[in-house]
């Protein structure tokens, strides 16, 4: 990898030098003798023929799988460069050796941390979502990559997901409306985005090969639109498929996703790279829509199958004597060949793009004014917050999550960040002058690692915890600064959680900590939600996340009244495991199970998926259920495509808020979808809505800031559908706007309303439709809180 980089650099300067010594006629006539594929200033289409024209078989075929563990070749013979990646979607990973998964040892890529993207959607700002991915994409560019393996954008349906916090939410229309300005920022440095995991890569457990039964009505309301959107909005370069199965074929090569789908229905021109080992099958690979094949025989992560070149990948020489043969039509070989070139031109043969820069100023800034935004204050019925530090001489700062660095671990997403700022560090820095702080962890996780887990004894994690409640006795205030991290079977590729409750003896630390009768901040990092069985005790509680660099400074911004709070929640927090819809069917949601054990009532076989309308009857009837099983082994995973767990998504549409707004179960949920608190108030108007003269309504609120600072508010739309011929949702997110308010200042809202706000998936014609009738605006700061209840009617 040394190598390579230096002669990209050779190469740069040996055109410096020529270009300084040769007269610019000289130059003008060489760059008019340019060959087709090499001119810029032609389409990439026209190019990309001309360069088709050129190139054997052979370079054809390998243009579509790997040369290292974050590279692929290019066409040397013809100038054509390879493609270098690296994982993110949170920053550019450390520089991984070219034949295994060992860091690189370099000592010049350590980079910014952005927060995780569970904390971009809680901001629920367009515009930040630009900033991070042009950010992300200057520093990927100045470390000279040429495609970020993100954004990712599945769908949160069970708070167990391993990667849920690499995700953005449960919603799709939040997902969507995050995702775009992210690509489109990341992009504009000449960095292609690799949107992931395509598609219902929801978990981790069984990753590898279960094969997942949707409705057809689900998949295009829930699973689908983030990815729609990245195609038709977000003009996305590269998407990654997924390691699961649809339909009893991976995902990775898959005909109906990407062929009829991805490629076909929504007419993606980019390129599909395989993630890392979830390649399967040649013919396959070949003929259902793969054009790069990266990392197989691997699990992706830290360990590979012995004995394998990448001559032996699927699209390998087994490809090309496919080809070679007329086994392969030469217009799906073409068609592999010219995505990738596609992909090529637009980034490392891209002459004008921007030279990036890494660990700026601007960027660190970026960090910090994300990560702001995002930290959701829950709950804060006694006005703890924001401090008033005069009040307090002895500050007690509890739990492990306050020194532990967060950015490494995780799997792909790790992170080298060149200064990770802990939240205590942040608190000492804000307030250490006026203050003394007092650190006590209360339990211990054991080191970072995403392959396996340290076993800490009761009586260590006993002892601990007995040290903490011990010194909360001479504090004036405590700070618990908890949750989970980025190891196993926390939130962490390559596993799901164990537990819904936190890890650690973490909540009877935290009850413990609340019989001392001091006033305290609580504080979860997490991206996921969680139990939280000492909630009615506790009178404050913030919901951090993985916030990056500028995480304790952030936070200490928060607390101390620097930032008023703006985040919203981007899932529900449910009280129980087994409140959420998809662990109301045992195994057979999830995590899956074997054929032969599924119910007869979940049993579909050979290509057959589920009925929306049967699977949603079947939801609605349930009344309360058990506590679900969960596999507490730490060997029960699988990353090389083998098994045959089926998994069958029995809530169908009725996915977070959808379902127990639906279902009438509020009393199940502790904290809605949207919903964040401020230091300030904000007031609603009763709301207007008009309908145009173009079949479209205009919906209006005011909204007023009644308190004494300035704040910002998401106002969020959603729209229900009184009447329908299917069950639907009892209210959907349809739009949202985050503005700001200075104290008394009031702003008037407007959306506009479309008859595709008013549509569902009909599976029986297979497309989108709307209905006559009535419908419902309601506009209110989370699904729960709904303060405009406007009424129109579609003719």
């Amino acid at each position: 990898m040394i190598a390579t980089k230096h002669y990209k650099t050779k190469k740069i300067l040996t055109f410096l030098a020529l270009a300084l010594c040769t007269p610019f006629a000289t130059l003008s006539a060489e760059a008019a003798d340019l060959l087709p594929y090499q001119d810029e200033s032609l389409p990439v289409e026209t190019r990309v023929k001309d360069a088709l024209s050129r190139m054997t078989l052979k370079e054809k075929c390998r243009l579509s799988y790997a040369q290292s563990k974050f590279s692929s070749p290019g066409c040397p013979r013809l100038g054509i460069p390879e493609l270098w990646m690296s994982d993110g979607p949170h920053g550019v990973r450390v520089e991984i050796n070219w034949n295994n998964w060992g860091w690189a040892e370099w000592t010049n890529d350590s980079v910014t941390a952005f927060p995780a993207l569970t904390a971009l959607a809680a901001t629920w700002n367009p515009s930040l979502a630009a900033l991070y991915g042009k950010s992300a994409g200057e520093e990927a560019r100045y470390r000279e990559k040429d495609v970020l393996l993100g954004p990712g954008v599945n769908i949160y349906r069970t708070p167990l997901g391993g990667r849920n916090f690499e995700y953005m939410g449960e919603d799709p229309c939040l997902a969507a409306a995050m995702a775009v300005p992210y690509i489109q920022g990341l992009q504009s440095n000449g960095v292609a985005c690799c949107v992931k995991h395509f598609i219902l890569n929801d978990q981790e457990e069984f990753r590898g090969h279960v094969d997942v039964r949707v409705s057809e009505r689900a998949l295009h309301e829930i699973y689908l639109p983030a990815f729609k959107a990245a195609v038709e909005k977000g003009d996305a370069w590269s998407f990654m498929g997924s390691y699961n199965q649809y339909n009893d074929q991976h995902c990775c090569h898959n005909e109906n996703t990407i062929n009829r789908l991805l490629k076909g229905e929504l007419g993606f021109k980019g390129a599909v790279i395989s993630d890392w080992g979830g390649a399967h099958n040649t013919h396959e690979a070949a003929i259902y829509g793969l054009d790069l094949e990266m990392g197989s025989y691997t699990n992706g992560l830290t360990t590979e199958a012995t004995g394998f070149t990448y001559d032996d990948y699927y699209l390998g020489t087994a490809y090309y004597n496919m080809a070679l043969k007329g086994e392969i039509p030469m217009e799906t070989v073409d068609d592999k060949a010219g995505r990738m070139l596609a992909l090529i031109f637009k980034t490392a043969m891209n002459t004008k793009k921007p030279y990036g820069s890494l660990n700026s100023p601007e960027h660190v800034a970026a960090a910090r004014k994300i990560a702001d935004e995002a930290i959701v204050l829950l709950k804060n019925d006694k006005q703890l917050l924001p401090l008033d530090i005069k009040k307090y001489k002895k500050i007690l700062v509890v739990g492990e999550n306050a020194t532990r660095e967060l950015c490494p671990g995780g799997g792909s997403s790790e992170l080298k960040a060149r200064d990770e700022v802990s939240p205590l560090r942040g608190l000492q820095e804000r307030f250490g002058n006026s203050v003394e702080f007092t650190y006590k962890p209360g339990y211990k996780s054991g080191k970072t690692s995403y392959a396996g887990i340290d076993i800490i004894s009761d009586s260590e994690q006993a002892a601990l915890r007995g040290e903490a409640i011990n010194a909360a006795k001479d504090a004036d205030l405590i700070i618990y600064i908890g949750g989970l991290n980025k190891n196993h079977f926390e939130d962490c590729e390559g596993g799901d959680r164990r537990s819904y409750n936190m890890s650690y003896g973490q909540d009877e630390l935290i009850s413990g900590l609340v019989k001392t009768g001091k006033p305290m901040v609580t504080i979860i990092v997490s991206g996921n939600a969680y139990a939280m069985p000492w909630l009615p005790k506790v009178n404050t509680l913030v919901q951090s996340w993985y916030l990056g660099s500028e995480a304790g400074h952030a936070l200490a911004d928060v607390l101390s009244g620097d930032v008023c709070p703006s985040g919203k929640t981007v899932f529900t927090y449910a009280k129980r495991l087994q409140d959420y819809p998809s662990h109301k069917f045992g195994l057979a949601a999830y995590p899956g199970m074997e054929p032969k054990d599924m119910p007869a009532d979940m049993k579909y076989e050979g290509t057959t998926q589920p009925k929306s309308e049967a699977l949603l009857k079947t939801l609605l009837a349930k009344g309360e259920v058990e506590a679900p099983a969960i596999n507490t082994s730490t060997d029960g995973r699988d990353h090389f495509g083998k098994g045959d767990e089926v998994q069958v998504y029995a809530e169908d549409v009725l996915v977070g808020y959808r379902y127990f707004d639906t279902a009438n179960r509020g009393a199940d949920v502790v904290f809605p979808f949207g919903y964040g608190l401020s230091y300030t108030t904000f007031k609603y108007s009763n709301g207007t809505i008009t309908t145009n003269g173009d079949g479209t309504y205009t919906a209006t609120v005011k909204v007023k800031n009644t308190g004494k600072c300035a704040g910002k508010e998401t106002v969020q739309l959603y729209i229900s559908d009184d009447a329908s011929s299917v069950i639907r949702p009892s209210k959907e997110l349809k739009a949202f706007e985050k503005i700001t308010l200075q104290p008394g200042e009031e702003q008037t809202v407007t959306f506009r309303i479309t008859d595709d706000d008013l549509k569902f998936y009909d599976e029986e014609q297979h497309q989108w439709r709307s209905e006559p009738g009535t419908f419902k605006a309601l506009i209110g700061s989370s699904s729960k809180d709904i303060y405009a209840k406007l009424g129109f009617e579609k003719k």
